[in-house]
This record gives C-alpha cells, structure tokens and sequence, in this order.
C-alpha cells in the first residue's frame, strides 16, 4: 500500500527501499549470534537431506532415519576436528619459531640485495616488517575464534536436528499455504542449493587431499592442517584459493629457505586452482552458478563484517543461495542477472506482476 501510493513519487519510493535494507543489514548483523549457528545448520541440513531421504526411502521409520542422519555427520565432524586438533596445537607451539625465522629470512635478504646493488635498502625498507609479537597474536585469534565457533557445534546439531524434522513435512504445508506451484518451485530451489553444496563439498574435499598430499610431497610442516585449509577456503572461489597457498608458501620459505622450492609449492596450488576452479567446477554447476568475482569479492567483505571470519568462510554460499533463490523470483531475476559472471542468452523481458512470489 506504502510503495503504490509512492509510485508517483520516485525519490520517496528510493528513499524508503534504501532505509528497508538498512534495518535489514542492521538485523543481519545483530542477530549474528542465532542466524550463523542457523546458517551452518541449514547447510549441513541441506547436504544430509539426501541421506536422510535415501533412509526413508528404504522404510526406515523417520525418528531413526533423522538419528542414523546425525550419526553421520557427528562422525564426519569429528573425524575433521580430531585431524586438526593435534596439527593446531602444534603449530600454535611453533609459531613464534617461524615468525623469527621469517623475520631473520627478511634481514638476510634486505643485506644481501644491499650487497649486491650498493644500495642502503635497509634505509628505505625496515627490517621489522615482520613482527613475531604481532604475527602470533593475529593467528593465535584466528585459531581462537574458530575455536569458539566450534563451541556451539551443539547447539548447531540441535537445530539441524529439527530442520530434518520438518523436512518431510514442510512441502505439505507450503502446498496448503500457497498451492501447488509454490510448493514446485520451493522444490527446486531447494534441488539446486542442494546441487551447488555437494559439488562444492567434493571439490574442496579433492582440493584438500591433492594440496595436502602436494605439501607431504614436498616436506612442508602440517600437511594436514594446510589441506584443511585448501578444503575450507576453496569455499570462497579466487580469493580463497590465493589465500590458502600464502601459509603454505611461508612454510616453504620458513623450513627450506629457497625461492625455487617456494615457487614450486606455489605451482602445485596454482595448477589445483586452475584445473578445479576454471574447468572441472563450472562443467559441473554449469555457467548459470557462476558469479562475478566482484559479487564475491563484496560478499567477502559484507559477510565477513557481519559475521566475521566464519561469516567471510560462508559468503559465497550464502551468496548463492541468495541467487538461486531470486533466478527462481519473477521480479527479483535482474538481481540474479547482475549477480551472475555473464550475461543471459536473451534479455529478460518485462517483470509479470502476476508472477510476483
């Protein structure tokens, strides 16, 4: 009623949407401490239902289908966290080590380009670029936060419980709500959430194993810490990528003190990357999940300031449900146009306002 008697007034009509999106970033944000718990859980939700159904479909009866479900993710979890429990431990232990040998590194460098160019380079460029102090607290509360984040895997369990729950009898009621075209379209949002999750998943989890096996190879410290941290970050397409080989790069320079080895550790990431994230996962998901690396890039800093680094962890995914969802609105598909790496096959045409959802 507001926006029609605002329809002659454009400005107005802008000024109103503008102060709607801020109260809803604002509840984004504020609400961090229920919708990112629920968040993970819808995911993991999501990626179970396929078991769950599978179950069902064998006529296993729904509360026992729902506890084998969660059997099976408790077991992946914590098969994941007993993998990474030692390998943080142990690199908290080491940190301040490597951040000196990072540091000394540095010096050496600094004097030896002074050596061979007669240049005072250490004028112009300090040597305590690399602060130890500095270096093992910004890791040392990376590790905490996901640490605390871990914490409320309970809680995070205890609503993907009751998400499976109403599973099975959610499409009824939309069905009685909103009738039977509602109900199709709910179903195939929900089909292709649950296609780009479980390609994604198996991507990152391939990417994992080769990066982690390519740093064992190569004799770096916590292969399987830096594998986790390929699977995790591959998550977030371009940034990611980039982001996991960094630890894995100062390892290199750190324990074996050559550019040539550096180089060939970073080769390894670069040819995962590029043969996973430009050929293999957009063959899978097709062009139509693909999105422009400046939508991931904002994603990345939005859901990273509202959520923090988890909420940076989840902002692709996030992002693309949010996509899916509107390629599936009528009125909202030029959202999803603009969201998208390229450009549809033909133009959209005019908005139907009897399609609005």
């Amino acid at each position: 009623m507001i926006l029609e008697r605002m329809d002659d007034h454009p400005g107005a009509r802008f000024l109103f949407i503008l102060a709607c999106l801020v109260v809803v970033v604002y509840g984004i944000r504020f609400t961090a401490p229920i919708m990112l718990p629920s968040a993970m859980a819808l995911f993991l939700a999501v990626l179970s239902l396929p078991i769950l159904f599978a179950l069902q479909h064998r006529g296993t009866p729904k509360f026992l289908a729902i506890a084998l479900t969660v059997l099976v993710d408790v077991a992946v979890l914590g098969l994941v966290v007993l993998l990474a429990s030692q390998s943080v431990s142990a690199f908290q232990a080491q940190l301040p080590r490597y951040a000196v040998r990072l540091q000394s590194l540095q010096e050496a460098w600094i004097y030896g380009l002074e050596a061979r160019l007669g240049i005072p380079i250490g004028k112009y460029v300090t040597t305590e670029l690399v602060n130890p102090a500095a270096v093992v607290d910004l890791v040392g509360s990376t590790v905490g936060r996901i640490a605390q984040f871990v914490s409320t895997t309970f809680l995070v369990l205890l609503v993907m419980i009751f998400m499976l729950s109403e599973a099975t009898v959610f499409p009824a009621k939309v069905r009685a709500v909103m009738g039977v075209e509602d109900e199709d379209r709910l179903e195939k949002v929900i089909r292709e959430i649950q296609s780009y999750l479980g390609i994604k998943t198996m991507v990152s989890l391939a990417t994992g194993v080769l990066l982690g096996t390519w740093a064992f190879v190569l004799d770096l410290d916590f292969p399987v810490l830096l594998g986790l941290t390929a699977f995790v970050l591959n998550y977030v397409p371009t940034v990611g990528s980039i982001i996991a080989a960094v630890p894995a790069i100062l390892l290199s320079l750190i324990l074996h003190g050559t550019l040539g080895h550096a180089v060939l550790v970073a080769s390894g990431y670069a040819v995962v990357n590029l043969v996973f994230g430009n050929f293999l996962e957009p063959h899978l998901m097709g062009r139509r999940l693909g999105m422009s690396t400046l939508v991931v890039i904002l994603s990345l800093i939005f859901w990273g300031w509202a959520w923090g680094p988890i909420g940076a962890l989840l902002s692709v995914p996030l992002t693309v449900v949010v996509k899916i969802w509107m390629e599936n609105t009528r009125d909202l598909r030029w959202v999803a146009v603009l969201l998208d790496k390229a450009p549809p096959d033909a133009p959209l045409g005019p908005v139907d306002p009897e399609g609005l959802v």
